[in-house]
């Protein structure tokens, strides 16, 4: 990339960014009542985001060869359970991540 084609991309980047920051705080002003869609939307896309994951996450596993899903299997598992225990996203999340790299790196033989 050309020095002005870098200096164009820098911007873009920050006017982005900025734009994304900026956006709902002049669209929604703090006098103004949030819309009622707004606020469905901030209830139910967090559970869509998070179901559209699982399905992306497990849209390659095959029950008939290597370790059949258990990896996946487990750490879901593990993930469901420390959850339910601490109740800290993170925490489950870097959780189950930890046992499936370790369950994969490790223990299962494909």
């Amino acid at each position: 990339m050309t020095l002005s084609e870098q200096l164009i991309t820098i911007a873009m980047v920050i006017l982005g960014t900025a734009l994304t920051r900026f956006l709902p705080f002049l669209i929604f002003p703090a006098g103004k009542p949030t819309p009622k869609y707004i606020q469905y939307l901030g209830k139910v896309l967090p559970a869509a985001v998070f179901g559209l994951l699982v399905v992306y996450c497990l849209r390659n596993v095959n029950l008939f060869s290597g370790s059949r899903g258990m990896p996946e299997f487990l750490s879901i598992l593990f993930v469901i359970l420390l959850h339910i225990w601490k109740r800290q996203m993170l925490l489950s999340i870097a959780g189950g991540t930890i046992l499936y790299m370790v369950l994969v790196q490790y223990v299962m033989i494909p």
